[in-house]
């Protein structure tokens, strides 16, 4: 059985698991269908890069030995991305001029 048409916000994930284990070559054409679904929504400056990182997510789920592998690797690439972003923002905090020095003119009261 073929899950119906799903939009990105709405899997149900028991039936595409199910697909996956009963019919994989189907699993893997929804799958994509929906992946380039998602990335055409995208907007056109984003598009490509997105494609590309979906190629280079393909491509790690094709060379892992297993899903779990591959799940590792895909992970690993997030927190490595992640990483990367947090050094390129402290950089660019780090390449801000101080903040300027605010003074104040002291007022002396006298003692009562």
């Amino acid at each position: 059985m073929n899950p119906a048409p799903v939009s990105a916000s709405r899997i149900d994930f028991d039936q595409w698991s199910q697909l996956a284990k009963t019919d994989p070559e189907s699993f893997e054409r929804q799958r994509s269908a929906l992946l380039d679904a998602c990335i055409a929504r995208a907007s056109r400056n984003h598009q490509e890069r997105l494609r590309r990182l979906q190629w280079r997510i393909d491509r790690i789920r094709e060379t892992s030995g297993t899903p779990m592998a591959a799940c590792v690797r895909i992970s690993d690439l997030m927190w490595r991305t992640f990483n990367q972003l947090g050094e390129v923002y402290q950089q660019l905090g780090d390449n801000q001029p101080p903040p300027p020095r605010r003074s104040a003119r002291i007022l002396r009261f006298p003692r009562s």
